[in-house]
């Protein structure tokens, strides 16, 4: 049984469909098991830029608006004035992950992980610290956490509806 979506055409009908969030959900997977975190590099070198499947600035609000607004966290997703932004700055000729996780042993006791590469990432700012430069973190201070609402519920389509069709509660 294949657990990966490996057939590039499927991938890109998934992608070029609107009702598709571009999301990392692991499920709790441990870290030497899995590791989806490069998938928006991935999207930008293999997809915007290899492919051609969608222009940059789609490919930039499908990962950060469109989940946002999905979620209804009203104050990200967007540069604008007043609202918090972090921002990664990367060049588009370069930036990318490889198509398969790396396994590192560089846990506490020897422990094994994989970690997804990026390249091209120039810069990272987070609410106008940068906190990453040059291929490594700076040591700013971290920033907080996006916390949701306790009102905001996400619901399925009822038993055997199209699940490719969210709705808020």
């Amino acid at each position: 049984m294949l657990f990966l979506n490996v057939a590039d055409d499927r991938v890109a009908a998934l992608l070029k469909d609107p009702a598709t969030l571009l999301a990392l959900g692991d499920g709790g997977a441990p870290v030497d098991l899995m590791c989806d975190a490069g998938y928006c590099t991935y999207l930008l070198g293999k997809w915007v830029r290899g492919n051609e499947l969608m222009s940059l600035e789609h490919a930039i609000y499908r990962l950060t608006a469109q989940p946002a607004d999905l979620f209804g966290i009203r104050d990200r997703g967007r540069l604008a004035a007043g609202l918090a932004a972090n921002i990664a700055i990367f060049d588009p000729r370069m930036v990318g992950s490889p198509e398969r996780p790396v396994r590192r042993q560089d846990l506490p006791g020897g422990g094994k992980r994989f970690v997804m590469p990026s390249s091209g990432i120039l810069w990272t700012v987070v609410n106008g610290e940068v906190t990453y430069e040059g291929g490594a973190m700076t040591g700013a201070r971290r920033p907080g956490a996006v916390r949701l609402r306790p009102r905001l519920r996400l619901t399925a389509p009822a038993s055997g509806g199209d699940t490719s069709r969210w709705s808020r509660a």
